[in-house]
């Protein structure tokens, strides 16, 4: 139980593990629907090419744009290359890196279920076994009326009555496995190469400080767009909130009179303070439709400078008591 917290914790932990964790389970889904799939070949000639070769790479397309649809880096990415330039000029380093990194995760599910079928051989029986020539196999029926095309469409079919315990049938199916495991193990074995390869070689010819600007401005992109998203949501709830609350201020004082205290000096101003403070919090001085749309419509076009100097250095007032002499006696920011 506590490992499983871990792995909870770490595919919760950021964007890109969640990404990690989407594609992981896409690829497990893929896995799952195969599994469950009653793959039946039609066993014609004109068809069973087409059916399997469907079969094989429909469903492939369809977890790939999948794995690019519930891909985040995939929005980040789009929103970064069709932006406007204004004041932050555009890094081409960090959309391939993004772009690469899509890609990545949503070839994983497509891979798994290409793979998959090849071990398992039916699909490719039934794609190629019209290919495949009968004389090296001994037992093949003689007294069918089929021509060999059509005879060999139905081999992939072991309830066909043509072929029920027909060792012929199971010989060429035999065959025709091999080919389809070999190329499977051939394509799984080249992508680990690749892969090794390029974790081993590419970093001895690249330049190790690009790397890691590009996968800082690429995370800081993710980790912006992310507190634009709740700070956009904070002060939505907030808007929402008290423009509600005007609503029903405003329905009791057109209907009954209100009695209003004077308060003390002192109350007024902690009070006036306070909502004063609140109101700096939670909507930052926009409180109109218009304003929240200029916002808005300037976050899309001129995204803010990449340079924090203003708040990370603010002036703060300072007062000090100097003595007659002019010597400093106390100082208090």
């Amino acid at each position: 139980m506590d490992r499983m917290k871990l792995v909870l914790q770490y595919f919760q932990s950021n964007s890109e593990s969640i990404s990690n964790g989407i594609c992981i389970v896409l690829a497990l889904v893929s896995v799952k629907l195969y599994t469950s799939f009653d793959f039946n070949c039609p066993c014609l000639p004109q068809y069973n090419k087409l059916y399997a070769l469907g079969v094989m790479f429909v469903p492939a397309v369809i977890l790939f744009f999948l794995g690019v649809l519930v891909n985040r880096h995939t929005g980040v990415m789009m929103e970064e290359w069709l932006r406007p330039i204004g004041k932050r000029s555009k890094n081409p380093a960090v959309v391939k890196y993004l772009f690469s990194a899509m890609m990545q995760r949503a070839l994983l599910a497509p891979m798994v279920w290409i793979l998959v079928t090849l071990l398992d051989g039916k699909i490719f029986i039934c794609a190629f076994s019209m290919g495949v020539d009968p004389k090296p196999f001994s037992g093949m029926p003689n007294n069918t009326g089929l021509d060999v095309l059509k005879l060999m469409a139905k081999v992939p079919c072991k309830e066909d009555t043509i072929f029920r315990n027909s060792t012929f049938r199971k010989a060429v199916s035999r065959y025709v496995r091999c080919y389809s495991q070999a190329i499977g193990w051939s394509i799984l074995l080249l992508l680990i190469l690749l892969g090794a390869a390029g974790r081993l070689i590419k970093p001895c010819f690249d330049d190790h400080s690009a790397i890691l600007q590009t996968r800082y401005w690429s995370n800081y992109l993710d980790v912006e767009q992310k507190l634009f998203d709740e700070t956009c949501v904070l002060h939505a709830r907030d808007f929402a909130r008290k423009c509600v609350v005007q609503f029903f201020e405003d329905s009791v004082g057109t209907e009954e009179e209100v009695i209003r205290l004077p308060l003390s000096p002192h109350a007024r101003y902690a009070k006036g303070a306070e909502m004063e403070e609140d109101e700096e919090d939670r909507l930052h001085g926009i409180t109109k439709q218009d304003q929240i749309d200029r916002v808005l419509n300037a976050w899309f076009q001129n995204r803010p400078e990449l340079d924090v100097t203003r708040m990370a250095y603010k002036p703060q007032p300072c007062v000090t008591w100097e003595g007659r002499n002019g010597q400093v006696l106390f100082s208090d920011v």
